[in-house]
Parts: C-alpha cells; structure tokens; sequence
C-alpha cells in the first residue's frame, strides 16, 4: 500500500491581525463536542526563532476547511513550572476532559520536560500539579498519543540515547494518562546526531488493518516519509511506503475521509490535502 497525499490547500494564516508574518509549526486539531474544530501549535513571528517559541497558538473553525478565527494563546511558557519553550503540543479528550502533551524544555537538553495541561473546554488549560511527566532527552519533543488495546501509548522523537545516537521514535505506556512507563523504541533511524532529526512529529496510524508511522523531516525540511508495519510498536526503515511533501504532518479524520496537514517555518500558516492509500 502506498501513501501519497493529494494537492494542498492553504486553511489558516496566523499572521492575520499581527503587524509582521507569523508562522505555525508542530500542531494538532482536535473537535469538541460540539462539532467545532480547534487547532492549537508552535508558533511565532518570523523569522524562526524556536527558542523564543513560548505560546501556543489556538484557532477555532465551524469546518475543517475554515474560515478559522485566530483565539488568544492558549498556553504561555511558566519559567517557575521550569519551562523554557512550548513545542508542539497534542490534545485528547478522554472521559470529561482534555488532555494537552507538549515538551516545556527546561535548561537540560539531554532532559527535556515532558508536560501535562488538562481543560474542560479546550480554551483554560491548567497545568498537572506535579510537574512534568517525565524527563527525556536529547530534546525529546512531538507527542503524539493513542489507545492501544488496553493502554495508551505515547510516542515521541528523541536519540537512541539521551546524550546522543541515532534518531528514534521513543514511545512509553500509561493507563492513566499520568503516569507514564520507562522508554522503548518504535523506530531507529540509521542517521545520529543530537538535535533537530528525521524523526520528528510522529504520528501513528491504523488503517485498514495496518499500522502507519509518519515522520519528518525527511530528506529536506518539507518532506514526510510514511512508514507500514503490522505492529504499531515496531517500524523499520524496510517498511517505508509513501512519501508526502509535507512539515510537520497531522493526519485528521472529519469523520468522512483522511486528511493530512503541512506547515512550519515560512510555510504562511496551515496546510490541508487529503491523504491517499493505493495499492
């Protein structure tokens, strides 16, 4: 099975309003009850400064494909929590509540905060009295989070080892939500370093009976490579089967197809073309 995406088209500009270009990164969009979508990502003015990245952008739309209004930020960066940046949050609803996932930094890059703010209506977030979830490193960062069979799994780009190594897909466990089990490896990527890598924003999906792991950037800043196993804990560069031109790739599912999303640095803001399985 291969997987392409089909043509892009542009749903959300963060810069209306402001006085120069802002940008959208790491992103996701998620319904309320309601029906009404609301995106929440990285963002900041141009040009890229992620170290300064220390709010995250809300927007909210009737449709997926808009028009989307720009809200106010839904989350500041809290130095006395420890954080030093807002990158790339992910947000749940589970039972009455939403969980949002985002990596806080903190001056350790080999320890990087993994961070916990919940809401009861996707626009007050209060952060898990406890701190962080846990600590990974280097620059552990990109949740992404679903139910497997009885459990939930977090997946996340970090190095084979916390100083370093090869870029992986680390992923860890929890029935809670909270509390979160000790890190293993979905993907090893043959390419080492330390920082920024081709493991970035994960994203696992089912599919017609088969697991997809989306991840970038790869080979250049636009540019996801999608990876098909039988089992969504393990993925091996054998597996690719699809590439989308595409930055920070979010699959979205209105309840009628697939769709994937593009954004990041100098991209204008927020991307959509409908994601495509062929044989």
């Amino acid at each position: 099975m291969q997987v392409s995406a089909g043509r892009f088209h542009h749903i959300y500009d963060p810069s209306v309003g402001e006085a120069q270009p802002w940008y959208i990164n790491d992103h996701t969009l998620i319904r309320d009850e309601s029906g009404r979508w609301h995106l929440f990502g990285i963002t900041h003015a141009e040009p890229a400064d992620p170290w300064d990245e220390n709010e995250f952008a809300h927007a909210t739309a009737d449709l997926l494909h808009g028009p989307w209004t720009k809200q106010p930020p839904a989350l500041t960066a809290d130095p006395e929590y420890g954080e030093t940046h807002l990158w790339a949050p992910y947000v749940l609803r589970a039972e009455d509540r939403y969980y949002m996932f985002y990596d806080g930094g903190g001056s350790d890059r080999t320890a990087t905060a993994m961070n916990l703010a919940t809401s009861t209506d996707l626009t007050t977030w209060t952060r898990h009295p406890d701190g962080p979830l846990f600590h990974d490193g280097y620059d552990a960062r990109d949740p992404m989070v679903l139910w497997l069979e009885d459990r939930w799994v977090m997946y996340y780009c970090a190095t084979s080892d916390p100083e370093g190594g090869h870029h992986v897909v680390a992923y860890r466990t929890s029935t809670d939500l909270v509390s979160w089990s000790d890190r293993a490896i979905a993907y090893t990527d043959p390419r080492t370093g330390t920082g920024a890598g081709p493991t970035e924003s994960p994203f696992v999906l089912r599919h017609n009976g088969s697991w997809y792991l989306f991840i970038g950037p790869r080979p250049r800043y636009t540019g996801t490579d999608v990876f098909r196993g039988d089992d969504p804990l393990h993925f091996s560069v054998a597996d690719q089967s699809g590439h989308i031109r595409a930055h920070a790739a979010e699959v979205v599912d209105d309840g009628e197809r697939l769709w994937v999303t593009h954004a990041g640095w100098d991209q204008g803001g927020v991307h959509l073309a409908p994601l495509r399985f062929r044989e």
